[in-house]
């Protein structure tokens, strides 16, 4: 486990300054909100990227997902959100000698080729989280879950790096069954 105050501390300072963008905008959800969290300006930010990686893991890791008789053996979600988070999480695992893959989630199946929906090593029989960069609704996670589940993985949790409780945890836990894992809220960014 890495310093977690420190680490978590220094990736929500990031968030803080690359992410909060404020203003009027209008969410995936269809939802209306007074800022918009921008996550990709800081998941694929050379600085904050290896935080997010080592943030998700004491998450996994202080849930118990990391040991034990049937540990995480993937992690992934919905493309694009969920993408850089679960390559920084791959890599950060990596550097632990956790044995972590990654997978993507595509929007719909492909047309061609193999014609898969979940790219990345199979995760047929696999523990797999799903994952996202932030949640309003547990939507999108929501598709990942169903997604995976229909690929023949066992989904054991899912995974936001900023939940903006607005009702995705319970929603999630009530749909997928699973527990719902914050990283950070907006309490924490102050946008309560």
């Amino acid at each position: 486990m890495t310093e977690t105050a420190s680490t978590r501390d220094r990736l929500l300072a990031l968030i803080d300054d690359l992410a909060v963008v404020r203003g009027r905008v209008t969410l995936a959800s269809g939802r209306e909100a007074d800022y918009y969290l921008d996550l990709r300006r800081v998941t694929l930010e050379h600085r904050a990227a290896p935080l997010v990686g080592d943030v998700v893991l004491d998450l996994l890791e202080t849930h118990g997902l990391l040991d034990g008789d049937q540990p995480v053996q993937a992690i992934g979600g919905l493309t694009m959100g969920a993408d850089p988070v679960a390559t920084a999480v791959m890599h950060r695992a990596a550097a632990r000698d956790i044995p972590l893959d990654a997978f993507v989630v595509r929007k719909a199946a492909k047309q061609y080729g193999m014609g898969r929906r979940v790219e990345g090593p199979s995760v047929e029989g696999l523990n797999v989280v799903a994952l996202e960069d932030t949640s309003t609704t547990g939507g999108s996670v929501l598709e990942a879950v169903n997604a995976l589940r229909d690929a023949g993985a066992h989904v054991v949790a899912v995974v936001v790096i900023v939940d903006r409780d607005t009702g995705a945890k319970e929603r999630v836990e009530a749909e997928a069954g699973v527990p719902y894992l914050a990283a950070i809220s907006t309490q924490d960014l102050g946008l309560d």
